[in-house]
């Protein structure tokens, strides 16, 4: 199975994937470890990714699209693959869209998880990690997971442990950025989604498109995710 996921962060589209992953023994891609891969590996598109990386400039499509594909045609995707993350506007959309075909590269689902961008950032700001134990869920946002109130103070809702926060998720700029991207219906990530939406609604493309309602908890996110792909 040959999925595309799409979701804002903040969304659980990690969280998941991984589920995902897990269930049809896939690899889960995220388009920055294929950077850093072949950045690490000196191969000849790393080397040039790089060059522009270290300007502080955005890789050209001709360079990501290439590295994209070469990582769908590796042995462990043979069975299929899950990839995160890109394309992350419309243009990477039409041309990997363009590449797969070509390559004979058959996409099954193209997933989205749909969340308004205002609950995605408070998602982010309102994580908390349990300084005995990272996975311990706690959010301020999310009813599910809130931390518990103890002698004026919120603790861990597991264990009643110290709550610490991730420096870059209070980073409030730096969200707004990521998600100015995202949720750009013109250019950015949305831009893209709708891309492959249209196909469908076209009759244009053998793949199907699911919708996910993200404001759920995990589990029920991940069983509307499970009913969608017919599990």
């Amino acid at each position: 199975m040959n999925i595309l996921f799409f979701g804002p962060n903040g969304s659980g589209k990690g969280t998941q994937g991984a589920i995902l992953q897990k269930k049809f023994n896939i690899p889960h891609i995220e388009s920055g470890l294929i950077f850093r891969n072949n950045i690490s590996k000196g191969t000849e598109l790393g080397i040039k990714a790089k060059k522009y990386i270290d300007r502080g400039e955005l890789v050209p499509d001709d360079i990501t699209i290439p590295m994209t594909l070469d990582r769908l045609k590796q042995p462990d995707c043979a069975k299929g693959w899950l990839l995160d993350g890109f394309p992350r506007n419309v243009n990477q959309a039409r041309q990997l869209d363009e590449a797969l075909a070509k390559a004979d590269l058959k996409l099954d689902y193209v997933i989205e998880i749909v969340m308004d961008r205002q609950i995605a950032k408070d998602r982010i700001m309102g994580r908390r990690l349990c300084v005995n134990d990272n996975n311990h869920p706690n959010n301020v946002f999310i009813k599910a997971i809130k931390p518990m109130q103890k002698d004026g103070k919120m603790v861990c809702r597991v264990c009643g442990g110290e709550l610490k926060t991730r420096s870059d998720d209070q980073d409030e700029a730096a969200i707004d950025k990521r998600h100015a991207i995202y949720y750009d219906k013109e250019n950015g990530t949305l831009a893209a989604i709708n891309y492959f939406k249209d196909k469908v609604k076209k009759g244009q493309a053998r793949y199907r498109v699911v919708e996910l309602d993200g404001r759920p908890g995990v589990q029920e996110v991940s069983a509307e995710l499970m009913a969608k792909l017919g599990i």
